[in-house]
């Protein structure tokens, strides 16, 4: 008797658990068509800016230099972006053929962009600015037609509720254990703000759960903060930067500064799921603003790793860090321009595509949209290209020309056959397949 109510307690518990986790989770139909229109977009630019804009020594330099969160929450007194224009940002970011924004709303330095009830550390009440810099940017992106995310750290450099993790020991906040149920409220309390008052909103970016890793009892109550986002906003994406597989009640996959089955930042060995997938890099070294890193990728590069992320089946969220007067830095605005331009002309073959039949090798990778399989050509020495494909091609077509490419059916695929070695960033070639 005694084993049998043992086993029915374990049972309960078990039940209990996986409530918790929100195994149940089912996705509305507005999600699901979000998730659709997402992995449709191909790309975004990711908007890092804050306080530490100021410091021009990038985002993380409260905790790398151990900065006191009093003294550091002293720099709020002299922002003052006086060339802060919401609508010239997106139209930069528009002309870039970006379909989405994400910003950071708070980052792990604790201060918010937006007007908090919640905290003065923000925007309007700690600023001589006092304008609410996501309110602008909401209203622009609606505007133009550019769809808005949130970036929202989980943890805390400033707040003495958040517990201590594994960063942001030197901030010299007095209370290691914090006050978690005081910070979780807070954190729902502004997401609730950010779902409510700043219209329809297209992801919720999570960041920091990685910052607990050290303490396998801590529980992030993802599951309810999850449930309360999808109940605010239920087209309302969600994806957490924790760098591990999804969990449940999370509605894309991010992988940062690698493409997904790739691992060479040492961040995203974590197994590919059958979520939309996202990958995130910078445009030069830093996320946040820094004076000394000029070290801009080129154009080419832009391309080939929007074009790689769409290959494996992902969008881009390529990052720009705004500068403290609240420009976007001028070489940033030169490549969105750029990789504006190949857009215009190669659009087809990224927007609304999937992953192509044919994985990605070292000449590039394909995707695809119905009939149509597109052959990105990166990087090819010899004038001909074996595919390992199993399906009929009644067409072969250079993308830009449209000029016919000959080819021929071999053992196990096609062999395409070009008159010279490919010179553009990215030959494109149309295969119309059964």
């Amino acid at each position: 008797m005694k084993t049998r109510i043992i086993s029915f307690l374990l049972l309960l518990s078990l039940a209990a658990g996986l409530s918790a986790q929100s195994v149940t989770y089912q996705p509305t139909e507005s999600n699901l068509k979000a998730r659709q229109e997402f992995q449709d977009n191909k790309f975004g630019i990711f908007l890092h800016w804050g306080l530490y804009a100021m410091l021009a020594t990038g985002e993380w330099t409260m905790t790398n230099n151990n900065l006191n969160y009093k003294e550091y929450a002293k720099l709020a007194g002299g922002f003052y972006p006086s060339k802060f224009d919401a609508d010239k940002w997106v139209s930069a970011i528009k002309a870039s053929g970006a379909k989405y924004i994400c910003f950071t709303s708070r980052h792990h330095e604790g201060f918010s962009m937006f007007d908090t009830k919640y905290s003065d550390f923000n925007v309007v009440k700690a600023t001589p600015f006092k304008r609410d810099i996501v309110k602008e940017l909401a209203d622009a992106c609606a505007r133009q037609g550019i769809k808005l995310h949130f970036y929202y750290s989980h943890l805390d450099w400033t707040r003495e509720d958040y517990p201590w993790g594994r960063t942001g020991r030197g901030t010299g906040r007095p209370n290691p254990k914090g006050d978690w149920k005081s910070y979780y409220q807070f954190m729902n309390n502004q997401l609730r703000e950010l779902l409510t008052n700043y219209g329809p909103i297209g992801a919720i970016w999570f960041d920091g759960v990685w910052d607990q890793d050290g303490n396998p009892e801590f529980d992030w109550q993802l599951a309810e903060q999850y449930e309360l986002i999808h109940k605010l906003q239920p087209a309302c994406l969600i994806g957490n930067n924790h760098h591990k597989t999804p969990y449940p009640g999370e509605d894309i996959q991010i992988f940062e500064r690698d493409l997904p089955g790739e691992n060479k930042a040492g961040l995203s060995g974590q197994d590919i799921s059958q979520l939309p997938l996202e990958t995130c890099e910078t445009m030069n070294g830093m996320w946040g603003y820094k004076i000394t890193d000029q070290n801009y990728k080129s154009t080419k590069e832009l391309i080939h790793y929007l074009v790689k992320a769409a290959g494996k089946n992902a969008n881009l969220l390529m990052n720009i860090g705004p500068q403290p007067d609240g420009e976007l830095p001028e070489v940033a605005i030169q490549r969105l321009r750029e990789v504006g331009e190949w857009l215009n002309q190669y659009g087809e073959t990224i927007y609304g595509t999937r992953g192509g039949l044919v994985a990605p090798h070292n000449w590039g990778v394909t995707t695809q949209k119905g009939n149509k399989l597109y052959v990105h050509i990166l990087n090819l020495e010899d004038k001909s290209l074996f595919l390992p494909l199993d399906k009929k091609v009644k067409k072969a077509v250079s993308f830009k020309e449209q000029s016919p490419i000959r080819f021929t059916k071999a053992k196990n695929g096609v062999l395409l056959e070009l008159t010279e070695i490919p010179k553009d960033i990215d030959y494109v070639i149309e295969l119309t397949i059964d």
